[in-house]
């Protein structure tokens, strides 16, 4: 019997081999992008530590001004540092979605090219059955007629 050889098979082999690096690379971002949203709430938490901080020296009887200028000074640092990761967090979002959006076109052309393989093998099984039917044919045509030579 025959042995089906797709074409295209090595172009179907990089294609899957570009889709696994594109997943890897996908699952890297969404890895970074953990990492920043966790300085986030990290900084968030710092914040209002610093909030409380604050309150509590409002809380003394005798005011410390020193003690005071200094926890806002911190919320107003922690407040920038947190504009500052915001910023990191979307550009993070943003490397994710250009990650997934490329993984998810190569996805798109190795599901296709898959799709071609089989078409391309259901032809190679029509062609094989074809072969078959025709041999069989000659096969028949060969007995019927030897038959008919015999019996004459």
């Amino acid at each position: 019997m025959a042995k089906f050889v797709y074409r295209m098979q090595n172009i179907l082999d990089i294609k899957s081999k570009l889709e696994v690096q594109a997943r890897n690379e996908y699952a890297q971002a969404n890895a970074e992008l953990q990492e920043e949203q966790e300085k986030l709430s990290g900084l968030v938490f710092k914040k209002r530590d610093c909030e409380d901080g604050l309150r509590r020296e409002y809380d003394k009887v005798p005011l410390e001004l020193l003690e005071i200028e200094f926890w806002k000074n911190n919320i107003s640092y922690t407040e920038e540092q947190i504009k500052q990761q915001t910023m990191k967090v979307m550009s993070a979002q943003k490397k994710v979605e250009a990650k997934r959006d490329a993984m998810l076109e190569l996805m798109r052309d190795r599901k296709t090219h898959e799709l071609l393989r089989e078409s391309a093998f259901e032809e190679f099984l029509q062609e094989i059955k074809a072969a078959e039917s025709k041999e069989i044919d000659e096969l028949v045509s060969y007995t019927y007629g030897k038959k008919q030579n015999e019996s004459r």
